[in-house]
């Protein structure tokens, strides 16, 4: 079963799906914008995508960043307070199997957990 923080709005988003869809992935859709995940969730998902640098886990260029006056060089854990307090702010998509997970830039990355 592969966790898959959506949002139907975005085609980067809606791309991902189909593919996983295309090639037989069960998958369980998390309307992530409307069903926020915690900050626990969050790093959790960090660990499974391998720690990368919080920063690479977020939507940067989105104007809310700028307009809560986050930067680049904040630590990690405002960046991910910020995350789960405004999800828009969540890199899509975000597909998660067991210990291991996938941000969908390209789509086709999605097809990693398979």
């Amino acid at each position: 079963m592969i966790t898959y923080w959506h949002n139907p709005r975005c085609s980067k988003s809606r791309a991902g799906l189909a593919l996983l869809q295309e090639n037989g992935a069960q998958v369980e859709q998390r309307l992530y914008l409307t069903d926020a995940p915690s900050a626990d969730e969050i790093s959790a998902a960090r660990k499974a995508l391998g720690q990368p640098p919080v920063i690479e886990m977020m939507r940067t260029g989105e104007k809310l960043f700028k307009e809560l006056g986050l930067s680049k060089t904040d630590d990690d854990a405002t960046l991910v307070a910020a995350m789960a307090a405004h999800p828009i702010l969540i890199e899509r998509p975000l597909a998660i199997s067991g210990d291991r997970a996938v941000i969908g830039r390209p789509p086709e990355r999605v097809l990693e957990l398979l």
